[in-house]
């Protein structure tokens, strides 16, 4: 088993149906579970959803990231799962973060998430460094927000 660190990035699309309240419940049960676990098996990332998709940094030892990616596989509220990268790397981006939420508040993404569909993310059309920059980008303002 290595311990190497590792970096995995991934985009699937939502199946939780329901009206806005629904999805925003549903991924809050997502984030909350995935800081507990993640942290037990020293996971850390960001998750992102919108226009209707997750998007999803994970970095840890390669057999952890491996376990929570077969995980989310499964997951029936993920479909179309796609990875995008899953290469050794050298530190963490997201070292104190478990599982840190990114973007719009889960409220709004969960809510406007259709209006969204107009603005160009779509995270199909970009590879898994484009997916990660944008993730760290969004990480970064909220640990620097500007005034």
């Amino acid at each position: 088993m290595s311990d190497e660190l590792y970096r995995l990035v991934y985009y699937s699309h939502n199946t939780v149906t329901g009206d806005a309240d629904a999805v925003e419940a549903a991924i809050i049960s997502i984030l909350a579970k995935s800081q507990v676990n993640n942290q037990r098996v020293d996971v850390t990332g960001a998750l992102m959803f919108n226009s209707g998709c997750f998007a999803q940094v994970l970095e840890g030892p390669r057999s952890a990231v491996e376990d929570v990616f077969e995980r989310i596989q499964q997951d029936d509220r993920h479909s179309d799962v796609s990875l995008l990268a899953f290469d050794p790397v050298a530190v963490r981006a997201f070292e104190n973060w478990s599982m840190g939420f990114v973007g719009a508040s889960i409220g709004d993404a969960a809510r406007y998430g259709v209006l969204v569909n107009g603005s160009g993310f779509d995270p199909a059309k970009m590879d898994g460094d484009a997916l990660f920059d944008t993730l760290r980008g969004l990480a970064m303002e909220e640990e620097h927000p500007t005034d």
